[in-house]
């Protein structure tokens, strides 16, 4: 053995200098235990006092009862886990982190998704965190507020509007451990000077001043008490000066954006461990594993050599059998003790001798066998599986059941008794039941009536459970055998004796059969271990329906007639002290226990002073294999050594399911050396190496030995992962046994069987050692001198994080010695793993005490983080607190972990607190894209594409031609011309029809109809307007053919149309107009007191209502004298939040109608039905222009009609045999969403669609896939064509560029892969491959229009399937942006731009849309090949992150998939990073669950970490009337604090 390691052991100093352990406020607590303890030792009224502070010196015993009575708040702290050694290291570690001061930014919580804190509300946020317990907290709150008050410098405690604003964030230092130090005292007015004391804990001066996460230097200690950044904060109304202006001018109430900022200082901190180079990025950039790290430490020792335990002894008089045990006890010692149960009380209930144990044994084996079902029909049969159902708190009922079964050869296999029908164990339960085929469950009648019962009183089918029969075991439902029946008693063989439940890492609870040889060894060796003799008292506070419980206190006891006291767990509850007390009473030689009731009896012992506990032999440690067990045992024998405890007589053990007990430590002989400890590092055991801890004692883990091995066991280390390689001597491995006294295997489960129980260890090449198979324990550990075994952890519990392994055990114990006692409500803690972007990433979620205040919480998380991170090296993912007593529990009221984890992954977990730390754990993302400077111009890149082949990536629509309608065309080359012309030539024929929610044409408009309005109009401008021509005129008017009328008016009257939506009364501006025409609702609204209290109304033009004129014709028409002039203004805002309006001309506006009318095939005989807002794009030109251009008739369906009545316009297609439609993507949602559940019904009304050839989506974004696909298949059943949904694409610069026709091949779809398109590459991908994205088409090119695609960096044609800018020429472009603040010139190049290369004449239009173009192989109208449109995406939206660029669609598609409960997402950057929005549509309990759910799945798919999360309320989003997000609008409102969010996690 390597000699570093044997220094590792040192010996263990004699107990009397074991120094008094100090119980400080570190310790856990238990609630219980506490609480009966408070009743007895705090009188009414008496404070208690700060506990000393962990540097302090121990107390000494006289002290150390006032030192219980200091910290009994109620936070309990796992006993499993108290280590003294421990919290110091942890302590240690936090004040390290304290020097380099960091501060976290609080996430921002909606009041209402509080959990309530009583602390009063007005406590500075400094006192809230000293290191005291919350009682006198809330007795101090009162008082700090009168000392904040006298210390009120300046900007002490700013502004206490924050604290209470509805979306209040409180300030969180991280720094608030240091104990308090009384400073020197500053002047104190006499109301607080009688506040001296207090002062101490509001920690003035050094201690309070936030933490500067931008150096390192240290601060000079101020006098002013100082918060971080987050709480100063704005109230929401505060002056404009207060705000600071971002970047975009936008104005941000500081809070959010210091948190940000805080959230950038905090990133800014280096990583651990550093970035390693392993992306090469070319179009695959995958993940590689880390290189490994020279430093790290491997094994250096000589492969290890097989240990063989003692002999197993053979003594004469063994049964030959268990049962033969009892048969023997029952006949020859009927009157001699063998269990004794106690009541809740802890007082004996009954004792069962072994007499009655026998008799009552064979009543219930004869029963089971004759008395159910018939003599020819037995419903059991030798070897069946019996399920046993009993409660703790009845050991008896229990014993007479399995020794019953055992008598019967029916196999026994105790179950816990299940809660309820949902229960998470009890559906496991149900697996295990299945896989072993039990059918009939033993209980007792008590159980049976406390079982959930159906209303009909039959007991409910447990979920997941086979069917079962239930048969009561009571002593007077049991027949008497007949004088001739004896039970068949054979020679124990390797037949299945019982099954014992086993729980997996993944939650699935397998049974483990021992078979009746391998029972009986397991007792000789038992017995021989710990020297039982007859007739012994043994005390037992474990379940006996298991594990070390049943061993020792149900199978060896009996072997050995040994007198057994069962102390449930319920009693233990009530009374900790209970077992102490029983072991005193009876003089018991042996006890069994586990940890935590070492601590609770310690925490108890005051009452008792006259124990003594010098009977006892041996106190086995149940649970000593693990780490933690030490401070325990040591603190325990600290206390009751006094009581006549021997210091040999502690005994840990170590046991696994599969392989029963592993090793126990023999009771040393009196005076003997105790055994040595090992001080181990961390560090190494992250590597899985054994080295002596030497630099760092933070980071060191102190380990006792278990034992050796089992008599007859021979045990191998060998490698946990992989082949079962046997490892070096300074390794941890996985211990292995083999032995007759193991498990045999997983009943049912041969495959599973095979990996565990029949293990042959294999040497450095790779041969096996030997024949003989091992079994794998599942424990973690490693051989010291002397053969003595040591466990270091579970496989169960092991998480492997980037190559290393980390104990979840140990992360539990660090994170409770972080001064759980405000938080963490009993302890209860849960650790596990759950993989995200190829590594495990550490999730620890524990249960808040009801009385946590939101500060402590996030302090508590925030000091775990740096403890875990200093002592453990590794970076955790998730910390979530939730709700106390809402993790799912085993059945004996542990923490199920994977039920949790399975909550934590499906967002069933309802945190009431969150911290995400991506930024610090995940650091295997791609190395950031450098974009490399373009060196190759765009000429040589036009010829490389040529000579690779590929084509410049254009397209054009077909001719315009020559029109059919020549005279009218030649004649009337303005649409004011075109409409005198129909209402000479076809007066009657009715060109528009308007319809409303009950699809009743409320109006109509003939050509003279519409004609004669607009001249109406028209005179009214000329008499009141007082106008000139080409003024702008507005233009306010809901949907209809008012609207339609005022633009024709004023074409006739010569002045500049402009529609705008009419207003609420809160939104009114319009620019530079000479003049309103409107309707008289809406004038009512512009001249009502809410408009004047926004709008200067003395500034406004004129105002005309058109609803009552005059018959008045104007003197004369107005004809422009060219075509170029301008024709009306559209404004728009866009998808980033611009309002911008273009210039059409007249010639545009012909242009464009021809176009349409061409690809439409648009006629006068022809109906169109349109659903859609009037006011912009190609909306308006479809509602206004077209049908005056074209002559079809146009039916008119106000969006906002199908609010009130959903069918209106899928009822209307139907009605009128409609062939063309049009409509927006809000109303496909809004059919799509409410109308798919009723096409059923629909279709019953006779609703049928199968007339509809065309129904185009009108829109300026890339199609949206998936709607239009659903819309399609959901009325597919009402004859809808699914060739007939297609969309359309136009821009600002010009409305129509691509819109589905008549005479086009259908639109395609492509799948491409996403990683290349954050590159600016489009890679064509099968349907179904990872990160593919599928792009449809966005409709026919149309008529007279050419598109090519640029790079808009070098303004060069590019080739085939790129991406880049779509350009697009066209004689119906808008002329030029309109804008009111005169910068006409910043954007001129959108309308008249050249490329830099190719053909330098024609002039091109920038959409401002990313996308590419493909050549189909289908065919168009003229019989050449079609070149497809794809629209990726607007490029003032694309977000650019780590050199790549997203499209905020595909990140928000994701996000929208990551729980039900999300309705609908946004995302944008600010100061580079990435902020998630999401719309809650659950509850806000369920608010929580989405903040880890949306990180994982952004890293995951798009492999960006999310900065900040924001949940908010359905409809906060906002979008504009064609339905697309105003993602920029929402920066700016949050930014400002503006959304009232639910929820802001800021990720670390």
């Amino acid at each position: 053995m390597p000699k570093q390691l044997l220094r590792s052991f040192k010996s263990h100093p004699a107990p009397a200098n074991i120094p008094q352990v100090p119980l400080n406020h570190h310790l856990l607590r238990d609630s219980v235990a506490q609480a009966l303890w408070e009743e007895r030792t705090l009188s009414p009224g008496h404070s208690a006092d700060p506990s000393p502070s962990p540097e302090a010196p121990g107390p000494s015993t006289s002290s150390a009862s006032k030192h219980h009575r200091a910290h009994r708040s109620g936070g309990a702290r796992d006993e499993r886990y108290r280590s003294d050694i421990h919290t110091e290291a942890v302590q240690a570690a936090l004040a390290k982190h304290k020097e380099e001061k960091m501060a976290l930014p609080m996430p921002t919580k909606r009041r209402s998704a509080f959990v309530q804190s009583p602390i009063d509300t007005c406590t500075p946020p400094d006192t809230s965190s000293a290191s005291e317990d919350e009682g006198s907290l809330r007795r101090k709150a009162a008082l700090s507020a009168v000392l904040a008050q006298s210390l009120q410098s300046p900007d002490y405690w700013i502004n206490r509007s924050v604290q209470s604003s509805s979306t209040s964030s409180s300030a969180s230092s991280t720094l608030s451990h240091g104990e308090p130090k009384t400073q020197p005292q500053p002047q104190l007015q006499p109301a607080a000077s009688v506040l001296a004391d207090v002062l101490a804990f509001t920690r003035i001066g050094k201690n309070s001043v936030p933490p500067d996460v931008t150096s390192s230097t240290p601060q000079e200690r101020g006098s002013r008490v100082d918060l971080p950044p987050a709480v100063r904060g704005m109230s929401r109304g505060q002056s404009r000066s207060s705000m600071l202006d971002t970047a975009d001018g936008v104005p941000v109430s500081s809070r959010v954006s210091t948190k940000i900022q805080q959230l950038l200082n905090t990133l800014k901190r280096p990583k651990r461990p550093p970035l390693s180079e392993f992306f090469v990025d070319d179009s695959e950039e995958i993940v590689e594993v880390p290189q490994p790290d020279p430093n790290t430490p491997k094994p250096e020792g000589r492969q290890i050599i097989p240990v063989k335990g003692e002999p197993l002894g053979v003594v004469s008089n063994w049964p030959p059998a268990l049962q033969a045990a009892l048969a023997r006890w029952g006949a020859t010692q009927a009157k001699s003790p063998a269990l004794t149960a106690l009541d809740i009380t802890g007082k004996p209930l009954y004792t069962l001798t072994y007499g009655k144990l026998w008799s009552r044994s064979l009543k219930l084996a004869y029963t089971l066998l004759n008395k159910l079902g018939t003599k020819t029909e037995p419903v059991l049969q030798p070897g069946d599986r019996v399920a046993l159902v009993y409660p703790n708190s009845d050991p008896g009922m229990f014993w007479v059941a399995f020794y019953g079964c055992l008598l019967a050869e029916v196999i026994p296999v105790p179950i816990e008794v299940p809660l309820s029908r949902q229960d998470a164990g009890s559906q496991q339960i149900g697996f295990l039941l299945g896989s072993c085929g039990v059918s009939l469950a033993l209980t007792s009648e008590v159980c049976l009536k406390g079982l959930p019962k159906t209303p009909n009183g039959e007991i409910i089918q447990f979920k997941g459970w086979p069917r079962m029969k239930w048969v009561v075991t009571d002593t007077k439902y049991l027949t008497k055998p007949s004088k001739d029946w004896q039970p068949h008693i054979p020679t124990a063989n390797t037949d299945t004796a019982y099954i014992e439940y086993k729980a997996s890492k993944e939650g699935t609870v397998m049974g483990v059969a021992v078979s009746k040889i391998s029972m009986l060894t397991h007792c000789q060796a038992l017995s021989q271990a710990c020297g039982y003799c007859e007739g012994e008292t043994l005390v037992n506070v474990l379940d006996c329906k298991k594990d070390m419980g049943m061993w020792h206190g149900v199978l060896t006891s009996v072997m050995n007639r040994i007198h057994t006291i069962t102390v449930p767990y319920a009693v233990m509850k009530a009374c900790p002290m209970s077992w102490v007390q029983r072991v005193h009473i009876h003089k018991a030689r042996v006890a069994l226990v586990k940890c935590r009731d070492l601590h609770w009896a310690m925490m108890a012992h005051k009452d008792q002073r006259d124990t003594n506990l010098s009977s006892i032999r041996m106190l086995i440690v149940a649970d000593g294999a693990n780490p933690w067990s030490v401070s325990s045992c040591d603190a325990f024998l600290n206390v009751f050594q006094s009581h006549g405890l021997k210091p040999e007589v502690i005994c840990p053990c170590a046991t696994s399911p599969e392989a029963l007990t592993v090793a126990i430590r023999r009771p040393g002989a009196r005076g003997a050396p105790l055994p040595a400890r090992a001080i181990l590092s961390m560090g190494g055991l992250s590597h899985g190496v054994i080295r002596v801890n030497t630099e760092d004692k933070n980071s060191a883990l102190t380990v006792q030995d278990v034992g050796h091995i089992m008599p007859g066991a021979l045990m191998c280390i060998v490698k946990p992962d992989g082949s079962p390689q046997l490892c070096k001597t300074d390794e941890i491995g996985e211990i292995v046994i083999n032995s007759r006294a193991g498990g045999t295997m997983y009943y049912g489960l041969p495959g599973v069987t095979k990996n565990t129980f029949e293990v042959i260890p294999v040497n450095q090449a790779g041969a096996p050692i030997g024949e003989i198979p091992f079994t794998r324990t599942g424990l973690l550990g490693f051989v010291g001198p002397g053969s003595l075994v040591f466990v270091v952890g579970k496989i169960e519990g092991l998480l492997m994080v980037s190559g290393r392994r980390h104990n979840a055990d140990d992360l539990v114990a660090t994170a409770l010695a972080v001064e759980p006692v405000k938080t963490v409500y009993r302890g209860r803690i849960a650790v596990f793993s759950v993989t995200v972007f190829y590594d495990e990433r550490i999730v620890i979620v524990a249960e808040q005490r009801p009385d946590a205040s939101e500060e402590d919480s996030f302090q508590w998380m925030s000091r775990v983080l740096q403890a875990i991170d200093s002592i453990h090296q590794v970076g955790l993912y998730c910390l979530a607190l939730v709700p106390a007593n809402t993790l799912p529990k085993t059945p004996l009221g542990g923490i199920h972990i994977c039920e949790t984890k399975q909550n934590f992954l499906e967002g069933n977990l309802h945190p009431c607190n969150i911290l995400m730390c991506p930024h610090t754990c995940v650091t295997n993302l791609p190395k950031p894209r450098q974009k490399q400077p373009v060196d190759v111009g765009p000429a040589s890149m036009l010829v490389g594409n040529l000579v690779a082949g590929k084509r410049i990536a254009q397209a054009i629509g077909r001719e315009l031609g020559v029109v059919e309608d020549q005279d009218l065309i030649r004649k009337h080359q303005f649409l004011s011309e075109a409409l005198q012309f129909r209402a000479q030539t076809d007066p009657d024929h009715v060109l528009y029809v308007l319809l409303n929610a009950k699809g009743v044409a409320v109006c109509t408009a003939t050509c003279a109809q519409l004609h004669k309005r607009a001249e109406k109009i028209t005179a009214t401008l000329m008499e009141r307007g007082g106008l000139n021509t080409g003024d702008n005129v507005v233009l306010l008017y809901p949907p209809g053919i008012d609207l339609i009328a005022a633009f024709y008016g004023c074409l006739y009257a010569g002045v500049i149309p402009v529609t705008v939506r009419p207003p609420h009364p809160q939104n009114l501006a319009v620019s530079k107009a000479a003049c309103i025409l409107t309707t008289q609702p809406l004038m009512r609204i512009l001249r009502s007191r809410e408009a004047a209290a926004s709008v200067n109304v003395k500034t406004w033009p004129t105002i005309i209502d058109t609803d009552d004129l005059p018959r008045k014709r104007p003197p004369h028409i107005y004809k422009p004298p060219t075509a170029e002039m301008l024709a009306y203004l559209d404004f728009s805002v866009s998808t980033t939040g611009m309002l911008t309006g273009v210039k059409m001309s007249h010639a545009a506006v012909s242009t464009l109608c021809r176009s349409i009318k061409l690809q439409c095939e648009l006629y006068s005989s022809r109906q169109i039905a349109i659903c859609l807002d009037p006011y912009c794009g190609l909306g308006f030109v479809l509602w206004c222009l077209s049908s005056v251009y074209s002559g079809h008739q146009s039916i008119l369906i106000p969006p906002l009609e199908l609010e009130s009545s959903l069918p209106v316009w899928l009822s209307t297609l139907s009605q009128y045999k409609i062939r063309d439609t049009f409509c927006s993507y809000s109303v496909m949602e809004l059919c799509t969403k409410g109308l798919g559940t009723q096409t059923e019904m629909l279709k019953a009304r006779g609703l049928n669609l199968s007339c509809v050839r065309s129904c185009v989506v009108i829109a300026e974004e890339r199609p949206r896939l998936t709607l239009t696909q659903s819309f399609s298949k959901l009325f597919k059943d009402l004859g809808l064509s699914p060739r007939a949904v297609s969309t359309a694409f136009g821009s600002r610069v010009n409305l129509a560029i691509c819109l589905q026709g008549t005479a086009g091949p259908d639109p395609s779809t492509v799948y491409v892969d996403m990683k290349s398109l954050r590159h600016d590459r489009v890679r064509l991908v099968e349907r179904g491959a990872p990160q593919s994205l599928p792009l449809m088409e966005s409709g026919t090119i149309l008529p007279g229009v050419r598109v090519i695609i640029v790079n808009p960096e070098t303004r060069g044609p590019l080739g085939d399937s790129h991406l880049g800018e779509i350009w697009v020429s066209s004689a119906h472009s808008a002329s030029g942006y309109y804008t009111i603040y005169g910068e006409e010139s910043l954007q001129a190049d959108h309308f008249n731009t050249r490329l830099s290369f190719g053909e330098p004449h024609t002039l091109w239009a920038r959409t401002g849309y990313l996308g590419f173009i493909k050549r189909t192989e289908l065919l168009d109208a003229s019989g050449d090949r079609h070149d497809a449109l794809f629209v990726v995406g607007s490029l003032d939206e694309t977000l650019e992150l780590r050199g790549l660029r997203y499209h905020p669609i595909d990140i928000e598609t994701s996000v929208s998939r990551a729980h039900r409960s999300i309705a609908e997402s946004a995302v944008f950057t600010w100061t580079n990073l990435l902020v998630v929005v999401a719309e809650l549509s659950g509850s806000e309990q369920e608010a929580l669950d989405l903040v880890p759910l949306v990180t994982n799945v952004v890293l995951e798919e798009h492999h960006l970490i999310v900065g900040v999360v924001v949940i908010v309320d359905p409809g906060v989003i906002p979008i504009n009337s064609r339905g697309e997000k105003q993602r920029m609008h929402l920066r700016d409102s949050f930014l400002a604090d503006q959304l009232d969010p639910i929820y802001v996690a800021y990720n670390m």
